[in-house]
């Protein structure tokens, strides 16, 4: 049903973005320089300046939008909130447009071409999104519409009625459902029952559909052999949705194994291009933290030193992607023999096992700053759910729901959890649920957000202790 539409969208999308970036960033330069708004008062550069410079920013908004999952299938079935996800991408090319103008060029290009790039850019390319949708809707529309027979009956159902008639670029309607022997529904949703699931020939007949959904509930799986038997030697498009989505937390994914379908669930969003955007976001920005706050550090490890005995950097295990356990560093802010009488607990307010100033660095988030050195190596991302111990991991993964789906990213020195207000010794339960929150609505964007809210909120925290 959806194959067909989201190769074609998939493509029209691409080729449309590639021409609508180029051509809007040449004529930022034309607008800012040939038609300014405000007077040029620093001369007017060579249009080859920025000409050349048309290569890059079809690459940079290219690879952010797929990293953001702007040309997922996804994605094509949110008209709501295609918009904003648009213009997070737009602003997070721009962003990395220039950050590396800025790092690696000498040339400091015109702030107003930038900024008609970036609000006629947001603009166009949300209109454009529109047009297409509404074009793909119209030549559905002149074309006929294709009647689709739903077999089957209960919430999944319904859901599927609201999708389909949420999606009128798709081209197809529901036509009727077929329910249970044992069901006395005369309609599903607001669609009528046609007749029950023997009588799916003879209603395919009646209602001339096109093509026959087949979502049963789990409990009449032992349905399907019969159904399938029925409609076998017919030439009816015939597709079957599992009941699956009461298992599914932060997305699915079906896929082709030579030949056999694969239902991947609660599948990692960072892989690919996304992986590859946010490893190389985490290897700059790490690398400029380290060199601008070397001094800070080395401060810090001359106090440790002088103000208590053992180590300056104290490593600990914790576990991070796929449930791999890697040494996270932090500045030693416990005695050397903290939990030598206790064994593994968690910090508590005015704890006797911190050093002088062992405090102090707790709660502004200092003790923290070598983990930037995790982050370069790749143990850690800047951004992504705060890292437990082993030894706390077991226990919580037998009492909270889906705490483990937390590790199908890399831990973050900040997170979602973090700036929500969630950090130390709060609720298990809501800090997973942002956990979780993040992994399923990850973008570039968030990530950046985050780190901009890390930063404006400040390190200090009344539950960092």
């Amino acid at each position: 049903m959806l194959k067909h539409y989201r190769l074609t969208i998939a493509a029209t999308d691409r080729v449309m973005d590639v021409a609508l970036v180029a051509g809007i960033w040449l004529a930022s330069f034309w607008l800012r320089f040939h038609v300014p708004l405000v007077a040029v008062t620093k001369g007017f550069p060579a249009f080859s300046t920025y000409a050349a410079l048309t290569p890059l920013v079809i690459a940079i908004w290219g690879l952010v939008f797929q990293a953001h999952g702007v040309y997922e299938p996804r994605r094509f079935l949110r008209g709501k909130s295609q918009s904003a996800m648009l213009l997070r991408a737009h602003a997070t090319a721009l962003l990395c447009f220039i950050a590396l103008t800025y790092i690696f060029s000498e040339y400091r290009y015109s702030r107003g071409v930038l900024v008609y790039f970036a609000l006629f850019g947001g603009v166009t390319l949300v209109i454009a999104r529109k047009l297409v949708r509404n074009v793909f809707t119209l030549l559905r529309r002149r074309s006929g519409q294709r009647g689709v027979l739903l077999v089957g009956e209960g919430p999944s159902v319904e859901l599927l009625i609201r999708r389909i008639d949420r999606c009128p670029e798709l081209g197809i309607s529901v036509v009727g459902v077929l329910v249970s022997a044992d069901s006395s529904a005369e309609q599903i949703g607001d669609r009528p029952v046609v007749g029950r699931y023997d009588e799916v020939v003879s209603a395919i007949e009646r209602t001339g559909a096109d093509q026959v959904l087949v979502a049963l509930p789990r409990q009449q799986w032992s349905e399907l052999e019969g159904l399938l038997a029925q409609i076998s030697e017919d030439t009816v498009d015939v597709q079957i949705i599992p009941d699956i989505h009461e298992f599914v937390t932060i997305g699915c994914q079906v896929e082709d194994f030579d030949g056999m379908p694969v239902v991947r669930l609660n599948p990692s969003p960072l892989m690919g291009w996304s992986a590859f955007l946010k490893r190389t976001t985490d290897v700059m920005l790490s690398m400029v933290a380290l060199i601008f706050l070397a001094p800070v550090m080395l401060a810090i490890a001359a106090i440790v030193k002088a103000t208590s005995n053992g180590p300056i950097i104290y490593g600990q295990d914790r576990m991070g992607l796929d449930g791999r356990v890697f040494r996270m560093y932090k500045f030693r802010t416990m005695r050397q023999d903290a939990e030598a009488s206790s064994g593994p607990v968690w910090a508590r307010p005015r704890d006797d096992r911190r050093t002088p100033v062992g405090s102090f660095l707790r709660s502004t988030s200092l003790d923290e700053l070598p983990q930037f050195w995790n982050v370069l190596t790749g143990d850690m991302s800047l951004v992504g759910p705060r890292p437990e111990r082993p030894v706390f991991v077991q226990q919580f993964r037998r009492d909270i729901s889906h705490y483990m789906l937390r590790h199908k990213v890399k831990a973050g020195i900040t997170g979602w959890a973090q700036v929500s207000g969630w950090r130390g010794n709060t609720s298990l339960d809501a800090r997973i649920r942002c956990d979780l929150d993040y992994i399923r609505d990850w973008t570039l964007f968030l990530d950046l957000k985050i780190l901009v809210l890390t930063v404006w909120k400040g390190f200090v925290n009344k539950n960092a202790y």
